[in-house]
């Protein structure tokens, strides 16, 4: 009888109380990202008048070059000769955008800052001397792809560590698609988030990839933190969410990826906004043929 009361009871983790009330055991997912970033026009306040028709003229220029772009192209508004006061005014009237890029290199450094309208980027050159700054028009400013791969310290070499998975083939895999990619082609794309890995693969291919000189962080849903490496045309590129956790870590071989980069839907918007802050500002912009 007992035999039969045995085989007779529910299994464990069945019946009432066997399972956490509604609510006791939520799944805990990772915060996603926050906080986007939206357009906000601002109109500066100009009390000089001559410096306000300076500045309203490089603002002009802007909205000229706005227009004219192609994709493909990058068109220069030159501001060696303004004064530090109207270039204030100008960027003052540009704002910051989503894109911050540094680019390291031998006697100085490039800051680069795109402003509020997307596909105009402020480029300081820092060196001996005062800062030099220029604007550029277009998808990705070409100055921080120069010497985007050019190392920034020796690259690992020697046997493979102790505690590989996937770090040899992933490797090889990336470094053949970089010898053999060709400007143009669709990226090539390696998900970490996905692939299974150690944190000695992650290591090995980091070393063995090197470290180039050009940095970007995108601040858009989240931020997006784009890093080249030393090997051409291949990119870190790692998501996070706003509280700073990684979400995403991949590797891009391409030109520059695209999440960096102004779509020509973004700069002609940009060209339209800028018409409206000259309208309001009451700057007559430069005829365009």
């Amino acid at each position: 009888m007992s035999s039969l009361i045995g085989m007779t009871r529910p299994p464990v983790g069945f019946g009432p109380g066997s399972q956490a009330e509604e609510g006791d055991d939520e799944l805990d997912y990772l915060p996603m990202p926050s906080g986007m970033r939206v357009y906000e026009p601002h109109l500066p306040e100009i009390p000089d008048p001559d410096r306000a028709a300076v500045a309203g003229g490089v603002l002009s220029q802007i909205h000229r070059a706005l227009v004219r772009w192609r994709p493909g192209e990058e068109l220069r508004i030159a501001v060696d000769g303004l004064d530090a006061r109207t270039l204030a005014l100008v960027g003052e009237a540009l704002g910051e955008g989503e894109v911050a890029v540094k680019v390291d290199r031998a006697g100085g450094r490039l800051e680069i800052q795109e402003a509020a309208l997307a596909g105009v980027w402020r480029v300081r050159a820092f060196g001996d001397g005062e800062p030099r700054e220029s604007l550029l028009v277009g998808a990705f400013p070409r100055v921080a792809l120069n010497r985007a791969f050019i190392p920034m310290g020796p690259i690992e070499a020697g046997a493979p560590p102790d505690g590989l998975m996937n770090g040899l083939p992933i490797l090889t895999e990336l470094l053949d698609r970089s010898a053999g990619w060709r400007r143009g082609e669709a990226p090539h794309a390696v998900n970490f988030s996905l692939l299974p890995h150690t944190p000695e693969d992650l290591v090995f291919v980091e070393g063995r990839l090197g470290q180039g000189a050009t940095t970007i962080l995108s601040r858009g849903y989240g931020n997006c933190r784009v890093t080249a490496s030393a090997t051409p045309n291949v990119w870190w590129v790692r998501y996070y969410n706003s509280v700073d956790t990684l979400i995403l870590d991949t590797v891009e071989i391409v030109d520059v990826p695209a999440v960096v980069c102004a779509a020509a839907e973004d700069i002609a918007d940009s060209a339209e906004r800028l018409a409206e802050i000259l309208d309001a500002l009451k700057i007559e912009r430069e005829e365009i043929q």
